[in-house]
């Protein structure tokens, strides 16, 4: 199954200079053979460096659920030590119109 997925998380860290090049990279290898995009915005706020990372695109997650679950097997140590909230949004792609009943 397809599904349309939206993803936002937020990453903090003491301020060391180039997150958002870290973040790109465990993106990366994170979501290895995933057809996803993201945007990246970095922020430094008093002596905190801060990532939003907007992920969007087709993913074969049926759920919530199920992308948390590939989150526990895949992400690594610095995805979780650096992650402070997220929000996600998963909508599997139904066949049809469902106009006239034919999918």
């Amino acid at each position: 199954m397809t599904s349309e997925t939206y993803i936002d998380f937020c990453f903090v860290r003491a301020e060391a200079g180039g997150f958002s090049e870290e973040i790109d990279q465990v993106l990366r290898d994170t979501f290895v053979k995933k057809r996803l995009n993201w945007y990246l915005e970095e922020k430094t706020v008093d002596g905190a460096e801060m990532v939003i990372a907007e992920i969007k695109g087709m993913s074969d997650w049926a759920s919530e659920d199920e992308t948390i679950e590939f989150l526990e097997e895949n992400a690594g140590e610095k995805f979780w030590q650096y992650l402070q909230g997220y929000k996600m949004f998963i909508y599997p792609v139904k066949r049809g119109c469902n106009s006239c009943g034919v999918h």
